[in-house]
């Protein structure tokens, strides 16, 4: 018995990587930015969302890993050979466009973050750049899958910095499992946002990617299974911690809009230094980790989409339009938040958007792929699976229509709201 969980413990730690990967960075400069304004507007309140918001993700992601896991393929480039290139070109250009918004967003993170030292952007950006640059092309996909892992080790500052700030722990636990539905338009807003940000479009294409470089195959799969759940949870968690700790920094104190993630950690300045250096420490460990996956999502994207080469065990010489791709990302996603006068948290909101209009589509390829039986074989999705996955995708569709709304037509004032007893 303990032979065989010391074997199933070692499989799983092996195929570790791609889903915990993926789902921690969901948690980026954008992410961390929406949680923050969900609890210092909103305070403990919708901290129910987080429950459908795992519940999304997980069939989402599971469905790409075991795509990857059974073919053996990308997906862009099962989209390519199953619905053709023009369908794939037109799918590569929106992404290109969402992925490179939020590649600024993140470049803005890790300015913001620095500013609060402070340090001029016009420092902390060029030197993160060249520091997510130097780790991808000059690494192979095990070293720069450690230090990715290793980075997901940061997220614990937030889970600190909520406990420091001492947050009304008995609202946070009835908030979490009592919905709370109000007519009020920026309620409503946070509440799409906050699924927006939680299950964003390039996430399903770098987890098949690095599932398939990995060289997980379906005898792996259980394992990759169990691997992608346990990071949607932890997602989950991290993303709670930050609501509650905006939620006892902020709006107890008053509810309130943000500008950014960084303000939220200066709020935390007068509950003390430690809280305040964490949740900072925390925006620049994401961010910094973020800068790294998106735009490697993106070249794996558009690389397999073009049937190119693509992957970190290559060397420069033998795909170089995968490092250019890379290359070029990095340079004009930071180069754009070195502008004067950049406006960050638009730029983090246009993110969010794109992100919302886009899923819908992919996730739409994604289960129409995933049931092929001439791909997937005794791997397609059951009946109730499908059910789950086909309802995902109305409800994002109906989540994405308000999201465009709610950009076009400006939410209005916040409400003060109690607290849940």
């Amino acid at each position: 018995m303990l032979r065989r969980v010391r074997g199933r413990l070692l499989t799983f730690l092996g195929v570790l990587g791609p889903g915990f990967i993926t789902a921690m960075v969901d948690n980026d400069a954008g992410g961390i930015f929406t949680y923050s304004e969900a609890g210092a507007r909103w305070g403990y309140i919708p901290l129910w969302t987080l429950l459908p918001i795992t519940l999304l993700l997980i069939v989402n992601q599971e469905m790409c890993s075991r795509m990857g896991a059974v073919t053996g393929k990308g997906l862009s480039d099962l989209i390519r050979e199953e619905f053709g290139l023009r369908t794939t070109v037109l799918m590569m250009g929106l992404l290109l466009l969402v992925n490179f918004t939020n590649i600024a967003a993140n470049f803005a993170g890790i300015a913001g973050a620095m500013e609060l030292l402070p340090v001029t952007r016009y420092i902390s950006v060029p030197l993160g750049a060249l520091l997510v640059w130097v780790l991808v092309v000059k690494g192979t996909y095990q070293s720069v899958e450690k230090v990715f892992l290793a980075a997901s080790a940061f997220y614990v500052a937030y889970v600190v910095s909520a406990v420091l700030v001492e947050p009304d722990w008995g609202s946070a636990m009835t908030s979490t499992l009592r919905p709370v539905m109000m007519a009020d338009r920026s309620y409503l807003a946070v509440m799409v946002g906050l699924v927006g940000t939680s299950v964003a479009p390039w996430m399903q294409f770098y987890l098949q990617a690095a599932v398939v470089e990995k060289g997980i195959d379906s005898r792996q799969y259980r394992d990759t299974r169990i691997e992608v759940v346990v990071g949607c949870v932890m997602m989950a968690v991290v993303a709670f911690f930050i609501i509650v700790a905006c939620a006892g920094a902020i709006w107890e104190n008053g509810p309130r809009p943000i500008q950014s993630a960084a303000e939220a950690a200066e709020a935390l300045l007068p509950l003390g230094p430690y809280a305040y250096a964490l949740f900072a420490g925390g925006l620049l460990a994401s961010s910094l980790f973020a800068s790294s996956i998106l735009p490697l999502s993106t070249a794996y994207t558009v690389c397999e989409g073009l049937g190119l080469e693509s992957g970190v065990d290559n060397d420069f010489d033998e795909a170089p339009s995968f490092y250019w791709m890379y290359t070029l990302l990095i340079a004009l996603g930071a180069g754009v938040v070195l502008i004067p006068g950049f406006p960050m948290v638009r730029m983090i909101l246009l993110s969010q958007v794109l992100n919302g209009i886009l899923l819908p589509v992919v996730m739409i390829f994604v289960v129409k792929l995933v049931n092929r039986r001439d791909l997937m074989h005794e791997w397609t999705n059951g009946p109730i699976y499908n059910v789950i996955a086909w309802v995902s995708v109305a409800v994002m569709i109906g989540l994405s229509a308000l999201l465009a709304v709610f950009s076009v037509f400006p939410t209005g004032p916040v409400t003060s709201m109690p607290s849940v007893p």
